[in-house]
């Protein structure tokens, strides 16, 4: 993750204004692994910044995103989830309780087969899993 002066400076070079409130998004998403959706992010930050619109979030989280600050993930819900690891990595989502973590797998035999069955190159990747998490397991069980 990157530090607050380097986020700013990345908004600076590409042309975007600093503000308290982007740098808080992007803290907040670098400082979670609870991959939170733009309405999480916003009750979040509602009690350090009480005047910040919930569009202010929005925006925050497309600048942040199309300077691949953060990664969107759209695991199949009403509204996208939001990352500031942008490493190479995969995401499960529990299908009772909706949490979403990381994965981290060797893809590299899976990308081969995918160009060797496509004929692409394989440039980049995403997948998700779905299944259902240790702690609604144990409450299933009970």
């Amino acid at each position: 993750m990157l530090t607050g002066m380097e986020v700013a400076k990345v908004l600076r070079d590409n042309g975007y204004k600093v503000t308290p409130q982007r740098l808080a998004v992007y803290d907040s998403l670098a400082h979670t692994k609870e991959h939170p959706n733009a309405e999480m992010l916003f009750a979040q930050l509602q009690p350090k910044f009480p005047s910040m619109s919930f569009a202010t979030v929005y925006k925050s989280i497309e600048i942040l995103n199309k300077l691949h600050l953060i990664k969107v993930l759209n695991t199949g819900e009403e509204s996208f989830r939001y990352d500031a690891d942008v490493s190479d990595h995969q995401h499960i989502q529990c299908l009772c309780c909706g949490r979403v973590d990381d994965l981290r797998m060797d893809t590299k035999a899976f990308v081969h087969e995918a160009e060797a069955k496509s004929g692409y190159t394989i440039e980049s990747q995403e997948a998700y899993f779905y299944g259902i998490c240790p702690e609604c397991r144990k409450k299933a069980a009970n």
